[in-house]
């Protein structure tokens, strides 16, 4: 029996393994798969692929992809031109691959090609659900209701340090021809790659931390320049959105690319496209405030020179009307003083007049008194006191007086 046993080598049944697949798989198949590692190694690219449960993150299945140099140079360029994105971790792509089993170096996955669209869906997917869930937690639109302080000139800056990004920013700033000047803080961060995330709530945390101690900074303004205009994904995470929308200082992005504008952009306070953007704003807002001072200056200024001249005119109004009043009671006091002289004489002739009036009524009432008529001879006859002028007046029993110069007598009226 053990003349009979059939054996083989290694070599032998791993070059079996490649027959069988080469005759049994001879296709290509699209696969849809999550990465979990991707590396550039000499030109050609690595990638770990895995499944995961549709609840979960346990791992149902795992595999090893190849793309060699020759169709990378193609798959690559394309892909970021239509995704913006580089492949990273975490990313799902839909490949097209063949099986591929080599004697020495064993089984994997060679990668043909790569469809950019699945790729796109699937980040706009998760896109939507993260701005969806920053609306529902009520945080989406906080950093705009904060307000730019009008001398915004003490900056945090969160962005690479030695970045040409950062260097245009503080040379915008600094050589601004207003001669305004800016006080920047440099908090050094990644700006690319997969550490993009935790590099940036990191350098936050920091900027807190010393404005908690003493408050120091305006505003923070995060800015990338010069990396790769692909590799923006770590800009696209629910834990970097939630710390930015939450902060309590405004924040400015200058991020550096033209696609449409990252959750980061969406959920700052202030989006512009540059790190000399960045800038450009910051030297605006602070120019608004000059221009602002400026015209209330104007302003204040024209105003008191409004009052000035209303009190002039005031003052000349007032001088008019003392020298008016003055002049008016002069001429009346020469009036007061002319009557002061003749009143003398008018009283003393308004004297005699009225003595002369007395003397005539005196005459008059003299030349009435009863007396002088019973000196003629005339009698007087009274009734209880009263003149009798006529007869018929009287009845028979009537007492009367008669009065005479002399004496007077009592009679009574008979019939």
């Amino acid at each position: 029996m053990e003349e009979l046993r059939k054996t083989l080598s290694l070599y032998e049944l791993n070059a079996l393994v490649r027959q069988t697949l080469e005759s049994g798989m001879p296709d290509d198949y699209w696969v849809e798969a999550e990465l979990s590692e991707v590396r550039e190694v000499r030109g050609h690219c690595y990638m770990e692929l895995i499944q995961k449960e549709a609840h979960s993150n346990t791992p149902v299945a795992r595999a090893s992809a190849k793309c060699w140099a020759s169709t990378w140079n193609l798959v690559k360029p394309h892909f970021e031109r239509v995704t913006h994105q580089q492949l990273h971790a975490g990313m799902k792509v839909l490949l097209k691959v063949y099986p591929q089993f080599h004697e020495n170096f064993g089984f994997s996955w060679i990668v043909a090609d790569i469809d950019p669209t699945y790729t796109l869906g699937d980040m706009a997917r998760k896109r939507q659900e993260i701005i969806q869930q920053l609306k529902d937690e009520g945080v989406f639109e906080l950093q705009r209701e904060l307000r730019l302080p009008m001398f915004c000139q003490r900056i945090a800056v969160i962005s690479a340090e030695g970045a040409a990004g950062y260097g245009d920013f503080c040379r915008q700033l600094a050589e601004n021809e207003y001669g305004f000047h800016f006080d920047v803080t440099l908090f050094p961060a990644v700006m690319q790659g997969e550490q993009v995330e935790q590099s940036i709530i990191a350098a936050l945390d920091k900027i807190w931390n010393t404005s908690e101690a003493q408050p120091c900074f305006d505003a923070v303004v995060i800015i990338r320049g010069g990396g790769a205009t692909a590799d923006l994904s770590g800009f696209d995470t629910l834990a970097l959105a939630e710390n930015v929308a939450q902060f309590p200082l405004p924040i400015i992005t200058g991020i550096g690319h033209d696609r449409d504008e990252s959750i980061l952009d969406m959920v700052s306070h202030t989006r512009v496209k540059t790190p000399t953007a960045a800038a450009a704003f910051l030297i605006s807002n602070l120019k608004q405030v000059l221009d602002a001072i400026n015209d209330a200056q104007v302003r204040i200024t024209r105003y008191a020179q409004q009052k000035i001249k209303q009190e002039v005119v005031i003052d000349a109004l007032y001088n008019r009307i003392i020298a008016a009043i003055t002049q008016r009671v002069v001429a009346l006091q020469g009036k007061v003083e002319a009557i002061e002289a003749k009143m003398p004489i008018i009283i003393d002739r308004k004297l005699q007049h009225e003595r002369h009036r007395l003397q005539l009524i005196e005459e008059k009432t003299k030349s009435l008194d009863p007396a002088l008529l019973l000196k003629r001879g005339y009698s007087i006859t009274l009734k209880d006191g009263h003149t009798i002028r006529d007869a018929s007046a009287l009845r028979p029993g009537d007492e009367i007086e008669t009065r005479f110069t002399n004496g007077s007598v009592r009679s009574t009226v008979n019939p």
